[in-house]
């Protein structure tokens, strides 16, 4: 069974996600947001508590809120790091991003895989597949495992809401794209974790959610 943790982050209060099975603990970070010294202890305590191993870290996309945690995770934890190939631009401007918002921030470790929609890892006997979904960004992926209904949906799907396209690389047209060809194909009982606020459903977004009804 995997279990799934949120930290909400940073300025932006991001969502960060740790994926972990029950069984073995192996275990996967997504979009990591720990961007002050107490944030990051926060973070590492869980891990120890729990005794996962993080096998993974992982970017739906590489906006500065996301990836704020990248370089502590990956040299603390020596995890495999997957980022979205269309969306290394951002990270090599990430630097750029953090000066916008007056953050200070260390360029981020370069990614050990780039991912596609054949991309597959497992957290011991169970899959995470990666959907195309971009929009928000020209590279962004959602999370799926099909086993567990459960899809990590960064910031192109929102409780009642859907992600901005105002920024660079954003397209609206793909982002609507997205979400009906791609996120509004999974079951109805599909929880949705989005990169910023509650958790929802498949069935619920199609409903209420005033972007897409």
């Amino acid at each position: 069974m995997v279990r799934v943790k949120i930290f909400t982050f940073n300025l932006f209060n991001e969502n960060t996600f740790v994926l972990w099975d029950d069984e073995t603990k192996e275990s996967a970070v997504i979009d990591p947001g720990t961007s002050t010294a107490d944030e990051q202890k926060i973070f590492t305590d869980f891990i120890i508590s729990q005794k996962l191993n993080i096998k993974y870290l992982i970017n739906t996309h590489c906006h500065i809120d996301h990836i704020l945690g990248c370089k502590f995770v990956k040299e603390k934890f020596n995890a495999v790091y997957y980022a979205p190939e269309k969306d290394i631009v951002l990270l090599k401007n990430s630097v750029m991003q953090a000066q916008m918002f007056d953050i200070v921030f260390e360029e981020p470790p370069e990614p050990d895989k780039l991912i596609s929609e054949k991309t597959e890892i497992f957290l011991g006997n169970s899959k995470i597949e990666f959907l195309f979904t971009p929009g928000h960004t020209p590279g962004e992926y959602c999370l799926y495992l099909q086993k567990e209904r459960i899809c990590i949906t960064g910031d192109v799907l929102f409780k009642e809401g859907i992600g901005r396209t105002d920024l660079w690389g954003g397209d609206y047209d793909a982002l609507i794209n997205s979400i009906e060809n791609k996120l509004f194909s999974l079951p109805d009982d599909v929880k949705i974790y989005p990169g910023h606020g509650e958790a929802s459903t498949i069935g619920y977004e199609k409903q209420y959610n005033p972007f897409l009804v």
